[in-house]
């Protein structure tokens, strides 16, 4: 297959950066500051904020403070102009973009709450006007609170006005178009590069233009290199929408329930505005709590299953550490996982989905195969620190010989940003030989999932020449059509485990998590064999409901961010009382059998 080809800086990437600032407001220098707790009312005040501190930029040109759950006010006032550089920009949609690193942040708009987030829903792209009308005032306020175990940052903070809704005209805003030069510079760049050159000469008058002239020039830009668009509508990317939910880690496990909820309601609310969206989501663990405790919601997520819409990427009871586990404990993970799909949903799951988890043993391939996996995806490996993992797509052979088709997905987490999409794309192809990717848009860790402004943006970006057709999809589809093309090709094949070269320090935290694991496994192991023995021979009653919870409870707190030992305390404490829960209930268990047996 293809190596990946390292990609240099495009000709005249300075002019197709300078294309944005004629439809884009860099904010970051314009705020004035507050640290710690003001009453809402003064804080809003555009009178108060004006006494505020200026703002300092950090060599990241990141507004930082410190860690410690520590509170940042920010405020300014934003007049629509009536052109940017001599670009026109009223009648255009505006978006206020930010992106923060912060425990909770609070958007407000004139006075009014617009927006909430947090650590992982820390990106928004909110309308602040359907029509820009030059004169309008926007008093613009942020609260942020720091990480508890970071120092907060407001990474970006910027205006954008978008040509949406506008028929008259012909040609997208400048930085629309910027981006489209961009996905195209990169794909010939890839693999058409004795066409740079005219992509170069085409883009070469453009250095200098005035904001006034700049649209006429555009749209004929865009007819002159429409015919070297022809290798992106060759491609494909696929969409399917995620939302990546660690069952606990920087947060209790009571807290997922509760983001669990919110994110599966969101996604079935965004399906009913736009058909086209397929939502995929695992761990039948979860899908188990919500059956008991929002039967309403579950059947409605089993009906959206039913009508391809929304997709179980489950394979274990949780998304587990598949190093420390014991091959019993692993084994447990797929039988359970499975089994809860097939009786409550009617099917096997066939991919193993663990995106986050940290690293796995390479018996893990014979494991899958025989619980009825035909592929293990994940894209942890790409986290790498010191060596690139070398493959894409890949079969993972097992020591006994058994093989399973791989894939190192695109990141979890994503936002549909078409220069970063086309970025993957061509790296992809260029490592796989495959014109057809995959994207995973969705906001993740702490649920989420995709958004209305995703949506909105991938729909615009279907109607872009420069773009290569996208659709949402399902993984299983997605991986049985690859595979099918790969049929007769060379798939690489890896015969190790997959070690990650991060995170190794957990591995060593929390040894009582470690020692409450082995105990835990190993007393189930004599729980069940020595009640199997009493019911075989005495035809004792068989404790399966009771040891099948148990089980659960171990395979639970397996989960990649306990086991491992990279959540905060109030994770374990709630842990710990499971194991002893088990511990207790495995030895009363293990008790019962063997007095039988003695007493035969």
């Amino acid at each position: 297959m293809a190596a990946v080809l390292a990609s240099s800086p495009l000709p005249h990437q300075d002019v197709i950066d300078g294309l944005h600032d004629f439809s884009r407001v860099d904010l970051q220098s314009n705020w004035l500051v507050h640290g710690g707790a003001i009453a809402l009312e003064q804080a809003l005040s555009p009178a108060i904020q004006a006494t505020w501190g200026s703002v300092e930029l950090n060599d990241r040109s990141h507004i930082a403070w410190e860690a410690g759950k520590q509170v940042l006010w920010m405020g300014q006032r934003f007049v629509v102009p009536e052109t940017l550089q001599g670009y026109d920009v009223a009648g255009h949609q505006i978006r206020l973009d930010l992106t923060w690193w912060a425990d909770s942040a609070q958007i407000f708009v004139n006075g009014e709450r617009v927006q909430e987030g947090d650590l992982f829903d820390c990106v928004t792209k909110f309308c602040l006007a359907k029509v820009a009308q030059p004169g309008e005032i926007f008093d613009l306020a942020i609260c942020l609170t720091s990480p508890g175990h970071d120092r907060g940052a407001l990474v970006l903070s910027q205006i954008r006005f978008e040509a949406v809704a506008m028929p008259q005209r012909s040609c997208p805003e400048p930085g629309f178009v910027a981006d489209e030069l961009a996905v195209l510079g990169r794909y010939l760049q890839q693999f058409e590069p004795d066409k740079l050159e005219a992509f170069e000469a085409a883009l070469e008058p453009l250095g200098g233009i005035d904001g006034a002239e700049v649209l006429a020039h555009l749209g004929a830009l865009r007819k002159q290199l429409t015919p070297l668009t022809a290798p992106l509508q060759q491609r494909r990317i696929d969409l399917i929408g995620h939302a990546h939910l660690d069952m606990a880690w920087l947060w209790p496990v009571a807290e997922t329930w509760e983001a669990a909820e919110q994110t599966f309601e969101s996604a079935l609310k965004l399906q009913g505005e736009f058909p086209q969206l397929t939502f995929g989501h695992s761990s039948p663990a979860l899908y188990a709590w919500i059956q008991e405790h929002r039967p309403e919601l579950f059947a409605r997520i089993k009906q959206a299953v039913a009508e391809g819409r929304w997709e179980i990427i489950a394979g274990p009871w949780i998304e587990p550490d598949c190093i420390l586990p014991s091959g019993e404990s692993l084994v447990r993970q797929m039988l359970y996982g499975q089994l809860y799909i097939e009786q409550e949903l009617g099917f096997k799951n066939r991919v193993a989905w663990l995106p986050d988890s940290f690293g796995f043993c390479n018996q893990f391939p014979q494991i899958l195969k025989q619980a009825g996996v035909d592929y293990f995806v994940t894209e942890k490996l790409l986290w790498n620190d010191t060596t690139q993992f070398p493959h894409q797509l890949f079969n993972w052979r097992s020591p006994d010989g058994t093989e399973i088709t791989s894939y190192m997905s695109a990141r979890i987490g994503t936002q549909i940003a078409p220069v970063q999409m086309a970025e993957y794309a061509v790296g992809w192809e260029a490592a796989t030989g495959e014109g057809r990717s995959l994207w995973l848009p969705g906001v993740g860790d702490h649920g989420g999932g995709p958004t209305r402004e995703m949506l909105e943006t991938a729909a615009r970006w279907q109607d872009s020449p420069f773009f290569p057709p996208m659709d949402f999809t399902t993984v299983h589809s997605y991986l049985d059509d690859v595979v099918a093309r790969a049929h007769g090709s060379e798939i690489p094949r890896w015969e190790q485990d997959l070690y990650l070269e991060y995170h190794r320090g957990c591995y060593t935290s929390h040894a009582d998590q470690k020692r409450y694991n082995r105990l835990s496994e190993a007393l189930l192991y004599e729980a069940e064999l020595w009640s199997s023995l009493a019911t075989l021979a005495l035809g004792a009653a068989y404790p399966k409901q009771e040891i099948e919870t148990l089980w659960k409870k171990v395979l639970f707190n397996q989960f990649h961010d306990i086991l491992p030992g990279s959540s905060i305390p109030e994770v374990f404490e709630d842990a710990d009382r499971d194991w002893s829960l088990v511990l207790e209930r495995g030895a009363a268990i293990r008790q019962v059998a063997l007095e039988a047996i003695a007493q035969a």
